[in-house]
Formats: structure tokens, C-alpha cells, sequence
């Protein structure tokens, strides 16, 4: 697989132009991860519009991975200096943030910051939540760009952004990125590869039990670390307890996979934290 076969349409390399353009603009950036793949979820403009303005990192999705891991990977940013904060979108008190954010406004006008993000890892839920049920769409603001979405509520001028995605990442990135619901897996080779590869990666990384344990398909007996069963064969069994039969009893290996990595990037299978800072990329394998 080519490092450069992503979905990338039109949206996204126009947005990426508008906040560039917009940075000089803005009092800060706020950028939002999943808190279950904190370096694969990235955005590729935070580390560019980080030399212009101070940058706030939110992971999102902190009910969907493993407590113990999050703590790592909150230590290791705040040794980096970043300043982050985990929530669980949903239920979590935003008051807290709100005012640290509050304490940063120019004396003179309101916070005017941006939202970035890959697709899917929460951007608009945290904006509707930062903001709250008040918030107001406005138009055109004197002399920033004009087409882009800004909201106005409780000190904030925020502008929303659409998902941008980074051709140029590592292909293992992108598989990874697949099983979380930002980038399509029918683009970067099909769901049943995509499960496949799901599958590899959770027994290398010793994760395998969050599907195990959800669906009652535990790892088979293993020897020398090496498992019994092929990432193929457990895809079949799951299929079976998922009920991904065909005509003969025959398990369909892509709404197997579908099913698979749907449930996963869902969080419906448990908590769970696909990476740890410094781990090596994951490299897809060939079937």
C-alpha cells in the first residue's frame, strides 16, 4: 500500500488554505485527538500553525481508551510542555476549560481561536460543548476570511474546520486511523483487509482481549508467542458469532470485517489505547 493512498478530497486542502490564512488572526488553536491513538490522530496542521500561535491539545474519546495508558501519554505531553486535556466529550465538565481559556482573552474582545482535527475524533461535538446550547453562528468578521463557519457564544469567536487528513503519513498510520473511523476503509483497501490487519495488530501489541473478552473469542492457546490461529481464521470465527453467513454456511469475510471494525471504532468492544509514545509504527502486512 502507498503511503499517499488516502481519502484527501477537495475540502479538506481548501480548509487547510483557510486557516493558514486565517492563524494571524486568531488568539489561539485548539487541536483535538483521540485519546486512543494520540500520535497516529495528529493533525497535520497543528505542527505548522504551532509556530504562529500557542496551541491547546484536547483528547476526546477518554471513555474509550484504557485508563492506565492515557495517564502515560498525559505525562508524556506535559513533559513535552503541551497543554492537554482528556475528556469524555459527553459527560465531562467543560467549566474548568472555560475559564483557563477565558483567562487567555485580549482585554479588549473576545477568544478567537480554531478547532482542527483529523475527521472524526470529535471536533464539533467539543466545540458544541465548549461553547454550549448559546452559541450563535455570525457571518463575515472585519477583516478575517469570509467563507468559514464561526460561532460566537460566552467570550469565544470560534471558527470550525473540516477534517484534514495528511497524504504523506505512513501507511500503518492510516490502517490505524481506518480502525478508529477517520479515514475510509474501502479507500485504503477494504474492510475485511482493514479487520485483518486489526486483528495482527491487537495480538502483536497484546490488546487482542478487548475483542476476546466483548465477544467471548479468546485468543486460542499459544506457543513460543506465536498464536495458533491466522488473523484469517480468527476473522472466520468471528464472523460465525457475528452471523456473517452466505449461501453453504460460508462466513463473508468483508461484512465480518466491516462489522469488526465498525463495533471497534465505536468503542463498542471496551476500552482500549492502540499506542504508547515512543512504540514503532505498525507496518500493514500482505495477506
Amino acid at each position: 500500500m502507498s503511503g499517499r493512498t488516502v481519502w484527501f478530497p477537495g475540502h479538506m486542502a481548501k480548509g487547510g488554505r483557510k486557516l493558514a490564512e486565517l492563524a494571524e488572526k486568531l488568539d489561539l488553536i485548539i487541536e483535538v485527538r483521540d485519546a486512543r491513538a494520540p500520535f497516529s490522530t495528529s493533525s497535520p496542521l497543528a505542527d505548522a500553525l504551532a509556530r504562529e500561535k500557542p496551541i491547546v491539545l484536547i483528547l476526546s474519546k477518554k471513555d474509550l481508551s484504557d485508563p492506565q495508558r492515557m495517564s502515560v501519554w498525559t505525562e508524556e505531553f506535559l513533559r513535552r510542555k503541551k497543554n492537554v486535556w482528556a475528556f469524555d466529550l459527553r459527560k465531562d465538565n467543560f467549566e474548568p476549560l472555560r475559564r483557563f481559556l477565558l483567562r487567555l482573552s485580549p482585554p479588549h474582545r473576545e477568544l478567537r481561536l480554531a478547532v482542527v482535527g483529523i475527521p472524526n475524533v470529535g471536533k464539533s461535538l467539543f466545540l458544541n460543548m465548549l461553547l454550549g446550547k448559546s452559541r450563535a453562528r455570525v457571518g463575515g468578521i472585519p477583516g478575517i476570511t469570509r467563507d468559514v463557519n464561526w460561532y460566537r457564544s460566552g467570550g469565544f469567536l470560534a471558527v470550525d474546520s473540516p477534517g484534514i487528513l495528511d497524504p504523506r503519513s505512513e501507511p500503518g498510520v492510516h490502517r490505524i486511523l481506518s480502525w478508529l473511523g477517520c479515514a475510509r476503509a474501502d479507500v485504503v483497501g477494504g474492510h475485511e483487509a482493514a479487520a485483518l490487519e486489526l486483528i495482527r495488530f491487537l495480538r502483536k501489541r497484546g490488546i487482542w482481549n478487548v475483542v476476546g473478552d466483548a465477544w467471548g473469542i479468546r485468543e486460542p492457546e499459544e506457543s513460543s508467542g506465536e498464536s495458533l490461529e491466522s488473523a484469517e481464521e480468527t476473522l472466520v470465527r468471528v464472523g460465525r458469532r457475528l452471523g456473517c453467513l452466505i449461501a453453504g454456511g460460508v462466513v463473508n469475510r468483508e461484512l465480518a470485517g466491516r462489522r469488526l471494525v465498525d463495533s471497534f471504532a465505536a468503542g463498542k468492544l471496551g476500552p482500549v489505547t492502540l499506542e504508547l509514545p515512543g512504540d514503532p509504527l505498525w507496518t500493514p502486512q500482505r495477506s
